[in-house]
Parts: C-alpha cells; structure tokens; sequence
C-alpha cells in the first residue's frame, strides 16, 4: 500500500522541514527579541519602529513575503544571499521571509513576557545606576523569556506548519513533496495522511516538551 513511497524523498523533504524550522526560529528569536526591545524601549523612533513592524508585518500573508523574497530581492535586485545554486539561494530567501514574519510574533510574546515583570524590579536597577540595556538584559529579559517559553512553543508549532508556504518558491520540502506525490499518485488520502502524520510527529513533541518545560520554569510571583 506504501510502496509508492520509495519513489520519492519523503524522509529528505521533512529534514529540509526540519532546517527551515531550527534556521528560521533561531532568526526570528534573535530579530523578535531586538523588535520586543524596541518596543519597550525609551527612544520614541525605536518604539515606533518596533509598533509599526509588528503590525504591518502581521497583517501581510506569509505566501506574499515568501514571494517577495524570491521576486523582489532575488529575480529584480539579483540579492542571491550568498549562494550559487537555485536551489539553494531559493531555501536562504525562504529562511529570510520566514524570519521576517515570524519574529513579529515572537515579538509579542516576549512583550507579553515583559510585561509580567514587575515595574518595580526595573525601577530599583536603575536607581543602583544601571543603564537602560543592562536593565532588559540583567534584569527583565530573564524573567520574560522564562514567562513566555509556552507562548513561544506556539509560535515554534505555527512556523513548522508555516515552512510549507516554501513550496511555493520552489524549496523541496514536505509540501512540494506531497504536490508533486498527489499529481502523480491516485492515492490522495493516504498522500494527505501521510504528510500530515509527519507534522504531528514534528509539532505534538515540541508542544508537549516545551509546555512541560515552561511549567518548570515559570516565574513563581
């Protein structure tokens, strides 16, 4: 029943999943912390940078900035990221959308985050002298990603599921995969069960684990 299988890469397009995944959350942790930073911060134009970003972004439909990436930096600015091959240059600009749109979302947890923090903690580090970076990175930062591992679990869940949207610029993942298995199978059902067996066991393991870890290390007030 399964032996159509062996002609394609299955097991080679969900580990291209599973880069598009770790690649993208890295990125999107490291700008969605720099964004929530932003937006807590002091300085009205950083602030407003930050709000305008997240909002904007948040309304566009991924597909659009997965297109974009391929249409505009790389087919009209000749923007290659670094690499030769069109199937490579291709996954680097899908990490790139995937990046862009997911750390507005990894933004508003980290929010979320701070805003559990009491202002009183941030008050007295400032009164011992400490400077406005210090105090996020000493002081606030800590607790918020500790408040926010389980909003961040979700947004981890919905960026695995979102690597699909690569499919659409050509990066052979799981859902090119499953295309091009549905144009050339008559087997749809067990195609879409297969694929979607594949994201349970990427996402239901990831949810479980770091919802138990959020629980252990939740801040106790």
């Amino acid at each position: 029943m399964f032996d159509f299988l062996q002609d394609y890469d299955l097991l080679g397009a969900f580990w291209t999943t599973v880069q598009l995944t770790v690649l993208s959350a890295v990125g999107s942790l490291i700008w969605g912390t720099m964004l929530a930073a932003m937006r807590v911060g002091p300085v009205p134009l950083m602030r407003g940078f930050g709000t305008a970003y997240v909002n904007i972004v948040r309304n566009i439909p991924l597909t659009v900035i997965i297109l974009f990436t391929s249409l505009g930096l790389n087919q009209t600015l000749n923007i290659t990221m670094g690499a030769k091959d069109f199937e490579t240059i291709n996954f680097r600009l899908a990490v790139l959308g995937l990046i862009l749109y997911t750390a507005a979302f990894v933004c508003e947890a980290l929010r979320s985050g701070i805003n559990t923090v009491p202002v009183g903690q941030a008050e007295a580090a400032r009164a011992i002298g400490l400077s406005f970076s210090q105090v996020l990175r000493l002081v606030v930062l800590p607790q918020a990603f500790r408040s926010s591992v389980v909003p961040l679990a979700n947004v981890l869940i919905a960026l695995t599921k979102n690597t699909t949207v690569a499919a659409a610029i050509g990066v052979a993942e799981a859902a090119l995969v499953m295309k091009e298995m549905i144009e050339n199978e008559a087997q749809l059902l067990l195609i879409a069960g297969v694929i979607a067996f594949g994201f349970v066991v990427l996402t239901l393991p990831t949810g479980l684990i770091l919802g138990w870890v959020g629980k252990k290390v939740a801040v106790k007030r």
